[in-house]
């Protein structure tokens, strides 16, 4: 377990330990920038798993609840083994006209699902969580809608050698805050939804808890 404890005069004095159950990068960097300490305890949930058995059992599942069921099972297995904290899960799908896209296993996939992705709008449905001794105690999903541009194939070739490991660490193969800002023509949304958390819903019920400073 990882700590992030920034110097900070944001969380109260008698601040509830916080942990974040995600192994992501971009929600750490996310919580560490806002002036939250909290530990890193990554689920160890199987999610490709978790999603076949979810459509076998409700193949009416939209994508906003499968991004809820993901958020919702990831903090729940990592608040049983870190009793007495309170464990911020989260999850993202990506939305293709009710169809879910995950992140790319690797750089050929991530050019067939931009390709996909191309000249249409899909929307980013963003999970989070608040759970404590396997009890989900808060939940909110939110939802942002990006319309991709006509790019060309020397773009996308392009876009592909300068991204990086990016385009496999993040559904739809993009960063926003990056060289993926220039696949877009159009945001509808916010930002922290679309990087990976939403971030002031967050804010709003820590605070609520009195974990933050109101």
């Amino acid at each position: 377990m990882t700590a992030h404890e920034p110097p900070s005069v944001l969380m109260a004095p008698a601040e509830q330990p916080l942990v974040l159950a995600s192994g992501s990068r971009f929600r750490r960097q996310m919580l560490e920038a806002a002036g939250l300490s909290f530990t890193v305890a990554a689920s160890t949930l199987d999610e490709a798993a978790a999603r076949e058995q979810m459509a076998r059992e409700n193949p009416d599942t939209t994508p906003a609840e499968v991004a809820l069921f993901l958020a919702e099972a990831k903090a729940t297995e990592v608040s049983l083994r870190k009793r007495g904290t309170l464990v911020i899960g989260g999850d993202q799908v990506l939305d293709l006209d009710g169809v879910v896209l995950g992140k790319p296993p690797d750089p050929s996939a991530a050019r067939t699902q931009l390709t996909a992705l191309r000249g249409r709008t899909h929307a980013l449905q963003t999970a989070v969580v608040l759970a404590q001794d396997g009890t989900i105690l808060w939940s909110h999903v939110a939802v942002a809608r990006l319309r991709m541009r006509e790019f060309s194939a020397a773009f996308l070739d392009s876009y592909l050698a300068s991204a990086g490991d990016i385009v496999t660490e993040t559904v739809g193969g993009y960063a926003l805050e990056g060289h993926g800002a220039q696949l877009f023509s159009h945001i509808d949304g916010d930002y922290f939804t679309i990087i990976g958390l939403p971030l002031l819903p967050l804010l709003d019920e820590l605070r609520r808890r009195e974990v933050l400073i109101a």
